[in-house]
């Protein structure tokens, strides 16, 4: 199901309270304009966040970030593509849920300027699948170093299908996560 709210379409996935979101852009022979968020059109969607802090990264062709989350801090992330693209993933790690340990993914572009609304309660990750990409994070908790968690993004108990062309590129951290069974996280 999907509802358009002003100048976004709020796009439901498989997997309750995650949505894809997509901006309406207005464009013309200069270029284009489109809001990212707008809090009043978020909330009248249901999504009631309040962002506190914003992330930026780039990365290569090949890398992967993920799966990662925050264990007593937990964040809900509104995440975007604006240089290329990624595949964008999140896995439901709330306790009870119907959907424990099923994930999500979409291509996120910067020409589409599609976004992925990943509640608390979720590991999130994602690979670059053009030759770089610069990606953005909203988030409703503020980064805890010491709170990192992670799960391996291979665990074929998961089974995300990445689209991974090549070689993967991961973290000496992202290389030590466990399963999913292993690590036992709920929220």
């Amino acid at each position: 199901m999907q509802k358009t709210i002003n100048n976004f379409t709020f796009i439901e996935t498989s997997i309750k309270d995650v949505f894809i979101v997509e901006p309406k852009k207005y464009g013309d022979n200069r270029g284009y304009f489109m809001e990212t968020y707008k809090e009043s059109d978020f909330n009248q969607a249901g999504l009631n966040y309040k962002f506190i802090q914003d992330n930026q990264s780039k990365s290569k062709k090949g890398v992967l970030r993920g799966l990662h989350f925050q264990k007593k801090y937990p964040q809900a992330k509104l995440v975007r593509c604006i240089e290329g693209e990624v595949f964008d993933v999140c896995v439901d790690l709330r306790k009870g849920s119907p959907t424990y340990g099923k994930w999500e993914g979409v291509v996120l572009s910067a020409e589409k300027g599609n976004q992925f609304m990943i509640p608390r309660g979720f590991a999130h990750g994602f690979v670059v699948l053009s030759e770089t990409a610069t990606f953005c994070y909203k988030c409703d908790e503020l980064y805890h170093p010491e709170d990192e968690g992670g799960i391996i993004w291979d665990d074929p108990g998961i089974g995300i299908e990445w689209p991974i062309d090549g070689e993967v590129l991961l973290s000496e951290k992202d290389k030590k996560h466990p399963s999913l069974k292993d690590a036992k996280i709920e929220f």
